[in-house]
């Protein structure tokens, strides 16, 4: 027997690749997330923050499943999901997209990567999309191939990152563009390498096609690190939320359309091209959105975790929105939250009452994200 075979609820839940490292490195806890567990305690996450922040974290988010498109009319398809353009994507390219239902709302913000000129990744957040892509072709006359590809992800987040990378392909690497992708080989593991990550810090993922070689990926990674100070970790809630990054089922979901988000860029409602969702959201920007998500500074005593219910939001006695995710940030001396709330109260400046898990504390609207709002650091 090893070490975890007695871990978890059964067969349904699937164990990633790295599991066996991870658990081996000092991971404590794990959510689940896409059917599959994710590490979410190396220990202290303030420390884990730190961590990131300062030197480089390597974390196991084989989570991030990969919904693969192929077929002669690939790019036709996939632009059908998305209302964000996909004309000028060039092969090679990664972007950050929205998929939406019929109503407009949000079905997953996932990356998409292009690897081929008919051949695209789906790298999904938390939600079933390769279902729903399925669905979509059924009827939609189009020829296209759908499925699940043997593909796992590890994330090398921090300004260390790249210096670890160049320890693993040599300084080729530096030449790697943000929101690009290259295929490269490590040692006989093959592998995608991609200049994006769930961190707003500089950084890579490791996409392994071969799950059988996990193991080995983690330890010739960490072992690459070590002089620059790596340590195994897990996706920062501290960071993300300064960064102002969306954690699906939290600060999105159905219900939720890209205008309340203020990701309106992501939305081209004059290409020619159709997509699902496309009259609903002309429909919305006429209208106007009714709710705005807004950043917060909360005014109490350090919160010690983020939220794990939504927080009412009081103005005048009345209900006008909900804290979606909430964490005290180390660096900044402040509680942070995104909030979604009523139209008119979303203002720089706007006073509101937060009713957390301690009672009512009075908050303040102010810009976001929080830190490095024009996504310097990771650009970089």
């Amino acid at each position: 027997m090893t070490q975890t075979d007695g871990f978890g609820f059964g067969t349904q839940i699937r164990k990633s690749p790295y599991f066996d490292a991870t658990v081996r490195w000092g991971a404590k806890g794990f959510s689940v997330y896409n059917h599959m567990y994710i590490p979410r305690d190396f220990g202290d996450p303030v420390q884990n923050f730190w961590n990131l922040v300062n030197e480089a974290i390597l974390c196991d988010v084989a989570v991030e499943r990969q919904v693969e498109i192929t077929g002669p009319d690939a790019a036709e398809f996939v632009q059908m999901l998305t209302p964000r353009d996909l004309s000028k994507m060039a092969v090679g390219q990664c972007k950050y997209v929205l998929i939406t239902n019929a109503d407009g709302g949000i079905l997953n913000d996932p990356i998409l990567l292009r690897l081929a000129e008919n051949q695209f990744w789906i790298s999904l957040a938390d939600s079933d999309i390769l279902l729903w892509a399925q669905g979509v072709a059924v009827h939609s006359g189009l020829d296209v191939q759908i499925g699940e590809p043997d593909v796992s992800p590890l994330q090398l987040q921090g300004p260390k990152s790249g210096l670890i990378m160049q320890e693993l392909f040599g300084d080729s690497i530096k030449d790697l563009k943000y929101y690009w992708l290259r295929a490269v080989d490590l040692d006989g593991i093959p592998l995608l390498v991609s200049r994006t990550g769930w961190s707003s810090e500089l950084g890579f993922e490791l996409y392994l096609r071969d799950g059988s070689k996990g193991d080995l990926l983690w330890e010739k990674i960490m072992a690459a690190g070590m002089q620059h100070g790596l340590k195994p970790g897990h996706t920062s809630s501290i960071r993300r939320i300064e960064g102002g990054m969306l954690s699906y089922h939290a600060d999105a979901d159905i219900h939720t359309n890209p205008y309340e988000l203020g990701l309106d860029r992501l939305v081209n409602l004059e290409m020619d091209a159709e997509f699902i969702g496309k009259a609903a959201l002309h429909r919305i920007k006429e209208e106007g959105p009714t709710r705005k998500q807004v950043g917060l500074i909360i005014d109490c005593d350090p919160l010690n975790g983020p939220n794990t219910t939504f927080w009412k939001v009081n103005q005048g006695g009345e209900s006008i929105g909900k804290v979606t995710s909430a964490v005290y940030s180390p660096r900044l001396e402040k509680n942070i939250a995104l909030a979604m709330v009523a139209v008119d109260v979303a203002v720089l400046g706007a006073e509101v009452e937060v009713v957390t898990t301690s009672g009512p504390s009075k908050a303040i609207v102010v810009e976001r994200p929080f830190y490095d709002p024009k996504k310097r650091i990771a650009a970089a």
